[in-house]
């Protein structure tokens, strides 16, 4: 009996071109596999599509598309017998460069079409669901930021991190964890499942979607001089040894601050309230790679 897997394809995420995916799909799949390819048409559609495949049994769903559309399909899997892959096509593809996908499309259907099933860890945020990271402060202010723009790609990002940094103001922050109280005025909070933002940028080098454990990372105010370090840092995999870092895991923790405010969630932004609870739901999310 051939196993069902469906594409759920955003066509306005990021930069690439997807016009040849589908045959791509067709070509790959031909064998042994039933498939299904839909596009999105709004935002949370591919929460709905996701949901709707996993209702009707479908062995694997494939997000193909950014971040977003990442955590889209992913929420609907959740705690489900459908499998997770993604095609990454975002500006970041963090969750897809830490399970291993491939950024180029035919050889990620080729990791799908070819690969096994694990669980992994995801979290929440005041419920809302996360699989790479969540965070406030300055990660999530570039997020809003940059979601405005009418460009994408990483060009753009940068531009916009060089453009706010000069201006963003800090915050105080309160966090208690089930070992830990700590007050600290921070550039910035992540939460990590996986260990990077995307683009190689590693925020938590060592977080592991299967250890059941956020990684918290707080980057406190730091001299303007030290940016440049900090950012090689980053891509170093050495982020955590800056004395301006402070790292730590927890299953849980509860962040407050002054009131309202930008977070993120996976990169795309929201607005949540003073009080937010970070959580670890362990071997949550079942992958194919």
């Amino acid at each position: 009996m051939s196993k069902r897997i469906a594409f759920i394809i955003n066509p306005i995420s990021g930069t690439a071109d997807k016009k040849a995916l589908p045959q791509m799909i067709q070509e790959m799949f031909k064998e042994d596999w039933e498939t299904t390819i839909v596009k999105t048409e709004y935002a949370g559609h591919g929460r709905e599509l996701a949901k709707q495949f996993a209702e009707e049994g479908y062995d694997v769903v494939v997000a193909c598309g950014g971040d977003g559309t990442m955590n889209e399909v992913a929420s609907s899997l959740v705690h489900t017998e459908t499998a997770f892959a993604i095609v990454p096509f975002g500006s970041g593809n963090g969750l897809a460069r830490h399970l291993g996908f491939s950024m180029h499309a035919r050889e990620a259907l080729a990791q799908i079409h070819n690969g096994k099933e694990h669980v992994i860890d995801s979290g929440l945020a005041n419920g809302h669901r996360f699989f790479c990271t969540c965070g406030t402060g300055f990660d999530a202010h570039i997020s809003q930021s940059f979601s405005m723009e009418g460009k994408r790609g990483f060009m753009t990002y940068l531009k916009v991190v060089l453009r706010e940094y000069l201006k963003y103001k800090p915050d105080y922050y309160k966090l208690i964890g089930p070992s830990f109280t700590l007050r600290r005025r921070a550039f910035l909070i992540t939460f990590a499942n996986a260990a990077q933002w995307g683009n190689m940028a590693y925020i938590a080098p060592h977080a592991s979607t299967r250890d059941g454990l956020l990684n918290i990372c707080i980057l406190s105010t730091f001299p303007i001089y030290s940016a440049p370090f900090l950012a090689f840092r980053l891509f170093r995999k050495t982020f955590d040894q800056s004395r301006h870092v402070t790292s730590l895991t927890a299953r849980e923790v509860l962040l407050t601050r002054k009131g309202e405010g930008e977070f993120h969630i996976d990169g795309d932004p929201i607005t949540m309230g003073k009080e937010i609870k970070v959580e670890i739901d362990p071997l949550s999310l079942k992958v194919r790679i």
